[in-house]
């Protein structure tokens, strides 16, 4: 960047001395020389502002000595020599020379820079210049570990860096391209102004400028290096960076020197706090605890006993929690109580502080008596405990015991009186009655049973009575009436066997009643359910025949019904007997047959709907008479066509039979004699159409069956297409005989002969062989297929059933027959015909084509040449 050979040549402080292994072939780079110029006029206006003003070009702006002269009274805080005023030259050269001599004034030596270089705007002194005022004023002071300035800028750099990752700074130039070092030196001092964790190794450019940007912005360092030239140059100009850096150094040195006279003195107001809080801890915990056991011993000196073994072993339960869960932690705030007081203690003898004493009462020797106080009332009070439990065991245990067996014996007496009481038996079956008498019998049986636990009862409580127990009132209020409702049981038990006995015998006879009402009611409910079942029957008859026998059956049931009605009458007579002894002696009845679940309502009601049904029946039965007689009607209407039309249809069948395989006459006769028949049948449409009429109506009334024809419309259907696809196909069959007798030149009595073969073969007569009969066929006409048959055979197949369906119809047999026997036009004598058309030319015109040949031939011709001439046909 410079136009001198080394930085010690200008400089003689020893604090220099180090700057001799610089690189100095890279001194000249233009790189470097654009990163200083922007740097040193950065750092020079960082200090002009403060003066209000600024320079915008390096070499121009200092030519006069008055801004240099300026700078350096700011930066050094500093009175230099008035300047001159004059603009000459020599006015210029006397500015710059005090500016000059200041510097040397400060200790360093300014070799080969003279005021005329400056003057004379000689961009590499100026900027030289500028560097030894950097040196001096903004650097030379840096010293970490009494290193250099260069080093001891690094090291600081390093040690403020070393937690960061990504960041490794081992000099002034490639260790700060990527521009995380700058960016973890704004983190270490002021996290809140950057995300580290955000920054990429792989973004050099933008964490550059987000340095450059943050430092401008919070740190008032102004941005002296652009981001873009960093990156591009392998390797950064080393004043530059460190001009930038120091800047960081500086801004903050000072906060850092703050922290720790802070830290230190925040130390020793936090070791007074510490020690000042652990007394306060000990005064607390000391008053606590002696006020503890102040409110626990009254407590524990109380002994006054307990009526009731419940109410002493809650105090014994309130003593064990007191020793489990109320006293360890008070054992554990003594035992911590000392060792905080021998704590502060020591620490107070470690800072040369005097010992602790605390308040009066609350020594430690104190509270060891008073906790020694407390556990010999502790022991008194828990032998006394023990004393009294166990004199109130015997008591306890004899009213427990009372309390026992009066529990068991009132559990097993309550309900009782309710339940002898209840009058169950008067709505109940004999069947019922006679379960609550054995109920009642082994009631009774029990109720003896209970007899010794009752006098074990009052035995008790006379014990208890004897003993002088604290609850006796209660215990002989509750004797006394176990005794009075053991009495009202004896009475109640009494009085209910008795009205078992009389309902018994009532009930009785009113099971002879329902048991015979139920051997009578099921047989003719029974009739009930067949005869509604019979008359709701949904019948399906298809003739007069079926219909009458219907009706020959409901009458035969009308006349049954007289002697039912007398049944009915019976029964009915049964149940009103029941409901006089029921009234009579006041029993109330369940109004369920035990024998049966039927119920005189659901007789009569079946009755009604009965008697409502033969009616309906009645009418039913006509209304299908009367729809049979249409049918009927229908069946013969369509046999008597069906009978005609089919015998037609198969009929006309056999003839166009006869018409395709008679040999007799030419293939035009029997070309003529086919369209007469095509003809005939189409005429006869009208009467299928017809026939479908009727069918419709026969469907309509869902008739299935006709016993007056055979002829189904399903069959006269496809009896029609037959007919229709048969005449179709014999005449196609005929006129393709035609054009192929016509194409090959077959005679009418070739003709004959393959048709008198193939029918010969023909066996199922339906103008198809099978391939086992075409061989034979094959055969009879002199093929040789003995030595090589099979795939003779094979070859032949393929011919005449190219779709594999398996059989061989007689126009593929012709076409075998002729392709055997004639020859057709070759390839060659159809060319030869187009050379005469084209008079013997290598080509033929279009308008040949249409003068020689029909106009849809020469067309069709045309547009085949045409396709030809595109590969896209074979012509």
């Amino acid at each position: 960047m410079f136009g001198f050979v080394g930085q010690h040549q200008y400089f003689g402080s020893d604090y220099m001395i180090q700057e001799e292994d610089w690189d100095r072939d890279l001194l000249l780079d233009p790189a470097w020389e654009k990163q200083q110029r922007k740097t040193f006029t950065a750092w020079c206006n960082s200090h002009l502002r403060k003066a209000g003003t600024q320079i915008e070009n390096i070499e121009e702006d200092f030519r006069n000595g008055l801004k240099l002269m300026l700078l350096l009274e700011v930066i050094s805080g500093e009175r230099l020599p008035k300047p001159d005023k004059g603009k000459m030259r020599f006015h210029k050269i006397a500015n710059v020379n005090k500016a000059l001599d200041f510097i040397c004034s400060k200790g360093v030596k300014l070799v080969s820079i003279g005021a005329e270089e400056i003057v004379d705007g000689n961009v590499k002194m100026t900027l030289g210049m500028i560097w030894t005022i950097i040196l001096r004023f903004a650097i030379q002071d840096i010293s970490v570990e009494e290193t250099s300035a260069k080093e001891g800028l690094l090291l600081w750099c390093q040690r403020k860096t070393a937690p960061y990752r990504n960041v490794n700074v081992q000099n002034f130039h490639i260790s700060w391209k990527d521009g995380l070092a700058l960016c973890a030196l704004i983190h270490r001092h002021r996290p809140d102004l950057i995300d580290y964790s955000k920054l990429r190794k792989d973004d050099p450019i933008g964490n550059l400028n987000t340095a450059f940007e943050v430092a401008e912005k919070f740190l008032d360092i102004p941005k002296m290096l652009d981001a873009e030239d960093i990156v591009n140059t392998p390797k950064p100009d080393e004043k530059a960076i460190m001009t930038y850096v120091s800047c960081f150094y500086h801004a903050f040195a000072g906060a850092e020197q703050a922290e720790t006279a802070a830290n230190r003195i925040c130390k020793v107001l936090a070791v007074n706090q510490e020690n000042e809080k652990l007394m306060e801890e000990y005064e607390k915990l000391a008053s606590e605890l002696l006020e503890w056991i102040r409110r626990t011993i009254p407590w524990l000196e109380n002994r006054v006993a307990e009526q009731t073994m419940r109410a002493m072993q809650q105090k014994l339960e309130d003593f064990r929690d007191y020793r489990r869960v109320h006293k360890p932690p008070r054992v554990q705030e003594k035992c911590q109580l000392e060792i905080n007081f021998n704590t502060l203690q020591t620490k107070l003898r470690l800072s040369n502080r005097p010992a602790f004493m605390p308040s009066e009462g609350k020594m430690v020797s104190d509270i060891a008596n008073a906790w020694k106080g407390l556990e010999q009332v502790e022991k008194g009070y828990e032998e006394w405990l023990l004393t009294e439990i166990r004199r109130l065991e015997r008591l306890d245990h004899l009213a427990e015991k009372f309390k026992q067996k009066c529990s068991l014996h009132e559990s097993w007496t309550s309900g009782k009186e309710e339940l002898l009481s209840q009058k169950d038996y008067e709505s109940a079956s004999l069947m019922e009655i006679r379960a609550l008498m054995r109920k009642h019998e082994a009631f009774e049986s029990d109720l003896a049973a209970h007899q010794d636990r009752v006098e074990q009862i009052a035995a008790i409580a006379q014990e208890l009575n004897e003993l002088d127990y604290h609850d006796a009132a209660t215990v002989n209020a509750r004797c006394q009436g176990i005794c009075d409702q053991w009495d009202s049981l004896g009475t109640l038990t009494q009085k209910r066997r008795d009205a078992l006995e009389r309902v018994e015998k009532l009930w009785e006879t009113i099971d002879q009643l329902y048991l015979e009402f139920a051997k009578r009611a099921a047989p003719f409910n029974n009739w009930m359910d067949g005869a509604m079942e019979d008359l709701q029957d949904m019948f399906i008859v298809h003739s007069i025949e079926e219909i009458q026998s219907l009706i020959t059956a409901h009458d035969q049931f009308k006349a049954t019904l007289p002697e039912a009605d007398k049944e009915r009458m019976a029964i009915m007579g049964i149940q009103n007997e029941i409901m006089k002894i029921a009234q009579t002696y006041g029993i109330k009845l369940a109004g369920v047959n035990p024998y049966t679940n039927l119920s005189p309502q659901d007789i009569s009601n079946k009755w009604e709907a009965v008697k409502q049904l033969v009616p309906l029946r009645d009418q039913m039965l006509q209304e299908e008479v009367a729809r049979q007689q249409a049918n009927e009607r229908l069946r013969r209407q369509f046999a008597a066509q069906a009978n005609i039309i089919g015998p037609w249809i198969q009929t006309k069948m056999e003839e166009i039979g006869h018409v395709s395989v008679d040999i007799a006459g030419s293939l035009e006769e029997q070309m003529n004699n086919l369209k007469t028949y095509e003809q005939n049948i189409i005429n006869y449409k009208s009467n299928i159409d017809k026939l479908e009429g009727d069918h419709q109506l026969i469907q309509e009334a869902l008739i299935f069956d006709n016993k007056h024809t055979n002829y189904t419309m399903e069959h006269v259907r496809v009896g029609w297409e037959q007919l229709l696809t048969t005449i179709a196909r014999t005449i196609n069959e005929v006129e393709n005989q035609i054009l192929t007798r016509d194409a090959k030149g077959i005679s009418q009595e070739q003709l004959n002969e393959f048709r008198a073969s193939f029918n010969h073969f023909d066996r199922k007569r339906n103008g198809m062989m099978d391939p086992d009969d075409f061989r034979a066929c094959l055969i009879s006409m002199g093929y040789d297929l003995v030595s090589n048959g099979e795939v003779e055979f094979a070859r032949i197949m393929t011919l005449v059933d190219p779709n594999n369906t398996g059989v061989v119809t007689f126009q593929a047999f012709i076409d075998f027959m002729t392709r055997e026997t004639a020859e057709t036009d070759t390839a060659e004598q159809v060319m030869a015909s187009f050379k005469i058309l084209a008079s013997d030319k290598p080509f033929i015109t279009v308008e040949e084509l249409r003068r020689e040949l029909p106009l849809e031939q020469a067309e069709y011709c045309i547009s085949r040449m045409t396709n030809a001439l595109y590969g896209e046909s074979d012509l």
